[in-house]
């Protein structure tokens, strides 16, 4: 049995614009935090040509697993972190199957430091079938590639 307040889950963190690294790197220099921030890696169509492109997954956020109780002002006063996730008086927990089927994700196609690198190969109007994950042989037509202010909204209505 586990004693009173040891408990640790995984918890959404609001992050400074474009401080998503930052906030990441400074909540693994606390002892007994575990974060996750993936990041895409992409060509991107500019003035001077295609160049690589790394963006967040999931723009002002990081995934972060803290014991709660203990540790709440110590992660939400971290260098980059504008505070932890809340509706209401609640603090959703991020399902561990959720983490699992990520870092899973991470560990196959990252090349380094949590990067997914993604050639656009989809687009709209394309068939496309669900190779892994909980969705997986479920087919469907792609009715929009999304940005990721988008991917956000998404994740947010998932908790």
């Amino acid at each position: 049995m586990k004693e009173e307040g040891t408990d640790k889950a995984w918890y959404c963190l609001r992050t400074q614009t474009k401080r998503e690294h930052i906030a990441a790197a400074s909540l693994r220099q606390q002892e007994g935090i575990e974060v996750i921030c993936p990041r895409l890696r992409y060509k991107k169509v500019t003035r001077r040509g295609k160049i690589w492109w790394v963006e967040p997954l999931f723009p002002g956020y990081v995934l972060a697993r803290f014991n709660l109780e203990q540790q709440e002002r110590l992660v939400a006063h971290c260098n980059g972190v504008t505070h932890i996730l809340k509706f209401g008086a609640s603090y959703p927990t991020v399902p561990q199957l959720f983490i699992d089927a990520l870092v899973e994700e991470l560990s196959q196609k990252g090349e380094e430091d949590e990067i997914i690198s993604v050639t656009p190969t989809v687009a709209a109007g394309d068939e496309v079938e669900i190779a892994h994950g909980p969705l997986q042989g479920m087919s469907g037509e792609v009715l929009e590639v999304l940005p990721a202010q988008d991917r956000v909204r998404i994740f947010i209505e998932f908790l």
